[in-house]
């Protein structure tokens, strides 16, 4: 993950202590040599910090708290270091422009790293225990009748290890939200663990309580995301897919239906409907996270004019190929998590993903990709993890 972004992190650790260095300290009599260099402790604390994040194998450390570490530093140190140097240039380029004494950039800068760090410490504190249930309603001409008023709860990206023994409560109350939703079908799209399966067993007994509530009359249907694979894990090939068998077994074990590039039919009097779970797709192939997809493979034995249901952990596959090769009228998926970060609408996933939260319509085909519970990080601001409801109407009779 630091690996990643490693060449902007490094710059921005190091480009405002440079502002600051040469714009104030070096000109300030009482910064002494070794006052500077008790200033750059911290960044020289911060650029050992990353660099030993980004020499691990494994895609994040697997002890979680190095991360949550090293991101609050970034977020309560780095992050109003860098807006207050940002705003101090641009005010210094300002001032020198039109000849003025004073740089109100250093003004508006120190009020920015108040509000960075204030954001900051409510997006690790009260943002990840928010929670909302989104209710959407779907008309679709080709719902058999049967299925009319059917309510699909979703829910995406549960990532259980961020919830152990700091938000045990919070992922209760969002099993029970689910279990208060009074659904037909339960989906879950992908992403169950940060690493491995045994972040799971804090918590088995609630998760299994989604398949045991109803007495086994409300299906559980799940689909892999990419956390849920092995791709994020370091050491020998066996046992790397260890770790994923160990993936799969739990989730049978919790009795849920997971599809991995297969289909089944959901029978109601007698009208059917189809879903079908597509494994993790990514197009072009990533390097960590190789295609595992085969959506020919996952519709096999699909009537043609099938209503049919796809879960499918990447939006994009929607674009890519859903859309183009199949008849699939509705399509959820996760993995964006919003971002974890919306302000003012705007949301960082927006730049790399045309679909990345919430609901989308092509020629009366739809996508919901939920912003999921938590993340191997457990920040939020303003994208509120939720349970989405979805109830389906069909076309004659909706109000």
């Amino acid at each position: 993950m630091i690996a990643r972004i490693f060449v902007w992190l490094i710059l921005l650790i190091v480009l405002p202590d440079l502002y600051l260095d040469w714009q104030y300290l070096r000109r300030h009599p009482r910064f002494t040599l070794k006052k500077r260099v008790l200033w750059w402790l911290p960044c020289i604390v911060m650029l050992v910090y990353t660099v030993a994040l980004a020499s691990i194998k494994n895609f994040v450390p697997t002890d979680l708290r190095w991360l949550s570490a090293y991101l609050s530093l970034v977020g309560v140190i780095v992050m109003p270091k860098a807006v207050f140097a940002f705003c101090s240039a641009i005010g210094l380029w300002w001032a020198r422009r039109h000849h003025l004494r004073v740089n109100r950039g250093n003004i508006i800068g120190a009020v920015g790293a108040v509000i960075t760090v204030i954001l900051f410490i409510y997006s690790i504190t009260i943002g990840p225990r928010q929670f909302t249930v989104r209710h959407v309603d779907l008309t679709l001409k080709d719902l058999p009748k049967a299925f009319d008023g059917y309510r699909i709860v979703q829910f995406s990206d549960a990532h259980i290890g961020s919830f152990n023994h700091v938000m045990d409560h919070c992922l209760e109350r969002n099993i029970d939200s689910v279990i208060a939703a009074r659904p037909d079908m339960i989906c879950f799209t992908g992403d169950l663990q940060n690493l491995q399966p045994g972040e799971l067993q804090l918590h088995a007994k609630d998760l299994r309580r989604l398949a045991t509530f109803s007495k086994g009359r409300v299906p559980v249907i799940s689909v892999l995301g990419n956390h849920d694979y092995s791709y994020y894990v370091g050491g020998s090939e066996a046992h790397q897919r260890e770790v994923e068998r160990q993936m799969v077994e739990m989730q049978k074990s919790l009795g849920w239906r997971l599809l991995r590039n297969e289909n089944m039919p959901i029978v109601r009097g007698r009208d059917t409907l189809w879903i079908a779970g597509e494994e993790w797709g990514e197009i072009p192939k990533a390097k960590r996270c190789p295609n595992r997809s085969d959506l020919r493979k996952t519709l096999r034995g699909i009537p043609k004019k099938a209503f049919t249901i796809v879960l499918q952990h990447n939006p994009k596959m929607w674009d890519l190929h859903i859309l183009p090769e199949s008849k699939a009228q509705l399509t959820l998926a996760g993995h964006t998590h919003a971002g974890q970060i919306e302000l003012f609408g705007l949301r960082p996933t927006m730049l790399s993903y045309k679909e990345d939260y919430g609901l989308y319509e092509n020629s009366g085909r739809y996508l919901y990709v939920s912003c999921g519970w938590s993340g191997a990080f457990p920040c939020r601001l303003g994208a509120t993890p939720e349970i989405v409801v979805i109830t389906l109407h069909r076309g004659d009779s909706a109000q």
